[in-house]
């Protein structure tokens, strides 16, 4: 069974598709117009469990397909990786009317969707997300871009994508920390605007290795109608989209100074969680209970709860150059379950916190 969600945007609506074997009905899921010439953008672990199903169903759809692999990890979203890209669109060809399918988790997401947005500027893109932070989040949206040794995400475009097709099957050729940390996206998105999703993964965690099962599944959709519902009320992020940001002012923090690959980005959302909350209880916005129960719930997930040691000043430099910044640090705070709420607190306050979060009790897989 396949479920359909769509995103409602004026200018450039989709849909997101949601099932099981989905890599290899690609081809006629999606219209890419005729005889297109499509460009895979994907990554060795992920090309050899699934590139030959989604190249087969493009095939037989006509279109004719070449394929890049990018590297692992948050390095590959580079200035110079995005030229090596260009310059292989302009090898193919690339015209207009052609397309970019990103077969990966968030890297290539972001980084095939950036090299979209400025080919011929701006060509279609199509996310075929294989792990579960793309597939409730990155690839959602239109967000894309690379990253600089100044911060994440720096430079990059919006550019939303023609379609989206989840195959959750794809989930069970993950090792289980890659699988776990999109948890914290998920958990998110519950805490954002689906309490629902919250108390599933309380009663009950999802499988980290192996098997899909009909919870998981859940789970994804769940997710993925929170963001696309956020997107269609603000797809630039004017007002409400900002809201998705919650655990990332710290996170991209952590992610920037202790080197891009070190922590995975949902693990450092998920302490960027905990620090938001903290903040929140320490500026009598959000519960203290609350704050307890994600708290938990987080260690129930076996993600970080606790922050590396972060030099202060290079810290403040960092989050001042953060995309979120707008006449202060902000943070997205929330003043209960489903409540969250935009505020900048006092450095000194936010300095309490974090070193009360700060030590040997960070993730083990980082120290």
């Amino acid at each position: 069974m396949t479920t359909t969600i769509s995103v409602e945007l004026p200018d450039s609506p989709y849909e997101v598709h949601v099932g099981r074997g989905l890599l290899s009905q690609v081809g006629g899921l999606v219209d890419l117009g005729e005889l297109s010439r499509v460009l895979v953008v994907t990554q060795a672990p992920v090309a050899r469990h699934h590139l030959q199903a989604l190249v087969e169903s493009l095939k037989a759809a006509d279109h004719r397909v070449e394929v890049v692999e990018v590297p692992d990890g948050e390095g590959a979203k580079s200035p110079e990786l995005l030229a090596h890209l260009w310059r292989k669109a302009a090898s193919i060809p690339l015209t207009r009317r052609d397309v970019v399918v990103a077969l990966g988790g968030g890297v290539v997401t972001d980084l095939a969707g950036f090299l979209a947005a400025t080919w011929n500027r701006g060509i279609s893109v199509v996310h075929v997300p294989t792990t579960v932070l793309a597939q409730v989040d990155a690839a959602v949206g239109g967000k894309t871009g690379i990253n600089l040794s100044e911060g994440k995400n720096l430079v990059g475009a919006f550019h939303q994508p023609l379609s989206v097709v989840v195959d959750v099957e794809t989930l069970t050729t993950l090792d289980e920390r890659t699988r776990r940390e999109g948890y914290a996206e998920v958990l998110k998105a519950g805490l954002l605007r689906d309490e629902r999703i919250v108390t599933m993964l309380e009663d009950e965690l999802p499988p980290m290795t192996g098997d899909v099962d009909e919870r998981t599944v859940e789970l994804i959709s769940r997710s993925i109608a929170v963001k696309a519902a956020v997107v269609a009320a603000d797809e630039r992020e004017h007002g409400e989209r900002a809201f998705l940001n919650l655990g990332h002012t710290v996170g991209h923090a952590v992610e920037t100074m202790e080197g891009y690959g070190r922590w995975l980005h949902g693990e450092a959302v998920s302490a960027g969680m905990v620090a938001a909350l903290r903040i929140g209880v320490a500026t009598g916005q959000t519960p203290v209970e609350l704050a307890d129960r994600v708290e938990a719930l987080l260690t129930t997930l076996q993600l970080p709860t606790r922050l590396p040691a972060l030099e202060r000043t290079e810290l403040w430099q960092v989050l001042a150059r953060d995309k979120k910044a707008d006449r202060g640090v902000r943070f997205v705070l929330l003043e209960g379950l489903c409540a969250p709420v935009l505020s900048t607190p006092d450095r000194a306050v936010v300095d309490a916190v974090l070193d009360g979060l700060t030590g040997e009790a960070a993730h083990q897989e980082h120290v």
